[in-house]
């Protein structure tokens, strides 16, 4: 599908998450939000998972919203995390093989997470956390959501804040790839490799940088995003003949679909 056009057409949500990772809504029940919301083109992009996007598609058929096929790599650069977003992929060969590899380390890494919680007396099983997965990719959300549920701390956040951030008692580094790695993947499977949400990464020269390593795109449009970041990130668009993407990034309800700062005065 031609992101542009999606992009002219203005009923669109690039970036949305399901429970295939860490989103809280399946695939079916997303497109039934988008239809609700008169979304025409939707793009399913899990994290380092394709798993969500065949159901997505049956119920898109069904409805009749598009479906992008779509996938949020996680990757880091010089410290910092920088995500990538792929648009139009399929499932290569390469790709799937990398992806399984990642799942492989993530339940690897729930369980080594799992043990730590135990050594500080918040005891907690897969099993608990697997509730929260319902079979997708295990991701610290799931963890946090099992440890407030066991009663362990009061909120999600504070677990984050508390023990599983970089440093925190029960933090372990997941399996991440370099933007390059990512990239090359995403465009083997005939993608296109989008930067994700760059005002997270805190630093426009190094959006820059990341910009020359092969992107094809930039996340313009994020809930994020202020007006003057939309200008930032399109002025660089327009300077390394990017494509311009938006979506809301939705996970819950705490965000809303299809709305993420896109308005036809910018620049549409």
């Amino acid at each position: 599908m031609n992101l542009k056009k999606v992009i002219d057409s203005g009923a669109f949500d690039l970036h949305i998450h399901t429970t295939a990772s860490d989103g809280e809504y399946s695939p079916t029940d997303i497109v039934k939000k988008a239809k609700k919301a008169g979304i025409v083109t939707i793009a399913i992009t899990d994290h380092d998972t394709l798993a969500g996007i065949k159901e997505a598609e049956i119920a898109g058929r069904k409805l009749g919203v598009h479906i992008i096929p779509a996938i949020e790599l996680s990757t880091k650069y010089k410290g910092k995390s920088v995500d990538i977003l792929g648009y139009n992929i399929k499932a290569e060969a390469g790709l799937t093989k990398t992806l399984r590899q990642m799942r492989q380390e993530r339940e690897g890494r729930a369980n080594r997470i799992i043990e730590k919680f135990n050594e500080i007396g918040f005891t907690i099983t897969l099993d608990d956390i697997k509730q929260f997965s319902q079979g997708g990719v295990i991701a610290r959300p799931h963890i946090a959501k099992a440890i407030v549920k066991k009663g362990y701390v009061s909120d999600y956040q504070t677990v984050f804040d508390d023990y599983l951030a970089d440093g925190k008692p029960c933090a372990i580094a997941k399996m991440i790839l370099s933007p390059q790695e990512g990239i090359a993947l995403i465009q083997k499977a005939g993608g296109k490799s989008v930067l994700a949400h760059p005002v997270y990464i805190g630093d426009d020269e190094l959006v820059r940088e990341l910009i020359t390593l092969g992107f094809d795109g930039i996340e313009v449009w994020h809930r994020s995003h202020l007006k003057e970041h939309r200008e930032v990130y399109k002025a660089m668009a327009k300077e390394y003949d990017l494509l311009m993407t938006g979506g809301s990034d939705f996970h819950h309800d705490e965000h809303q679909l299809g709305q993420f700062g896109f308005e036809k005065e910018d620049g549409k």
